[in-house]
């Protein structure tokens, strides 16, 4: 039979959250069960249930920054074994054949990859993700959670871990790097101490010097309030590497400025509007402007690796589920930017729906 699972569901665009059974698939041979026991609140989720990218389908069960524990494997299933700690991020499914999936770059899988929730899986069953007590995954997009890292903390680097250490890695920051991080929250608390600890000269970009402390703490040694038009300029020409965690819209020629020739403006934030730029602020210093997604699973585990040797964990906030409105509450605090830094949600808090009454 299908394991039954207490769950936290949206059931239509600007509905609150409520407690559900949410039915797992039974164990095929390569599938691993896990136990969760804290889901990470990502504003991926908050996009997604508020239908602000389009596309969502209800009801729909979020959460894609999964750490736990193995409950049970599959008859094939040979990385994993009951008790291990683990973790799923933003995928748990991808083709395996493609040249992309082959290359160990999962997330761009031609056939494509299933995320999470939200999206359909080979089988044509609409997928959920964290926010509940259990999760089935095929073996392949499990990962281990190393000892040296706790369950509550790990949970958030499943994604805003990735989606930081993988173009800090591409581009180069390390020692004799002059590395920007454009915002101080879920995503660029991260991008700081992965930064930090990669060995590269770190300075945060904020609106305020509100967070100059917090960011100190963080790892980064210069703290510059975008607002002031004076540390603006100060700071041109001084950075090979800015990572932009944020989706406000931008003025992108700004940053543009304070890299060195060379350098390299990477967005994982995700604006609604279109950046606009000149082509000559590209030109003009040979600067590159790009994105970057997700890492593949092997980058993620290598992502879980490196936090464990550097003792990096995300900066969280624990939230009890128990009473539903807590997580609507948590998903206005995200978007007002009030976290420190990152909700995660104590599954075994989720409370099930009380059962149907009798005739």
């Amino acid at each position: 039979m299908p394991t039954t699972t207490p769950a936290l569901s949206v059931p239509s665009a600007g509905a609150p959250f409520e407690a559900v059974l949410l039915e797992r698939r039974d164990l095929r041979d390569d599938d691993v069960l896990i136990d969760i026991a804290y889901a990470g609140i990502c504003h991926s989720d908050i996009h997604t249930v508020r239908d602000e990218w389009g596309a969502a389908h209800y009801p729909i069960v979020t959460g894609h920054e999964i750490a736990g524990t193995v409950a049970a494997v599959g008859d094939g299933v040979t990385k994993f074994k009951v008790g291990d700690r683990v973790g799923v991020g933003c995928l748990v499914d991808s083709c395996g054949e493609c040249e992309p999936c082959k290359d160990g770059h999962e997330q761009f899988c031609t056939k494509p990859a299933v995320g999470t929730y939200n999206s359909r899986g080979y089988d044509g069953e609409w997928t959920a993700g964290g926010y509940s007590q259990q999760v089935v995954v095929t073996e392949r997009m499990v990962l281990r959670v190393p000892d040296g890292i706790g369950l509550d903390e790990a949970a958030p680097l499943l994604c805003a871990g990735i989606t930081t250490y993988s173009p800090l890695k591409r581009w180069g920051a390390g020692p004799g790097k002059k590395v920007a991080v454009v915002g101080v929250g879920g995503l660029g608390h991260m991008g700081v101490k992965i930064a930090a600890a990669m060995g590269a000269d770190v300075t945060t970009l904020s609106r305020s010097m509100d967070k100059a402390d917090d960011a100190a703490a963080l790892g980064a040694r210069q703290h510059v309030a975008t607002s002031d038009a004076d540390a603006m300029k100060a700071a041109r020409g001084t950075f090979d590497l800015i990572l932009n965690t944020v989706s406000a819209d931008l003025d992108m020629e700004a940053y543009l400025r304070l890299l060195k020739p060379f350098g390299a403006l990477v967005n994982v934030g995700l604006p609604t509007n279109p950046y606009s730029v000149r082509p000559f602020n590209l030109i003009g210093g040979n600067k590159v402007l790009t994105g970057s997604q997700i890492g593949g699973i092997p980058e993620t585990q290598e992502m879980l690796d490196f936090c464990a040797e550097h003792g990096l964990g995300a900066t969280i906030e624990t939230l009890d589920a128990s009473d539903t409105k807590t997580i609507d509450a948590a998903y206005d605090k995200v978007v007002a930017g009030g976290v420190r830094y990152r909700y995660v949600i104590d599954t075994s808090t989720i409370t099930p729906p009380p059962p149907p009454p009798t005739s």
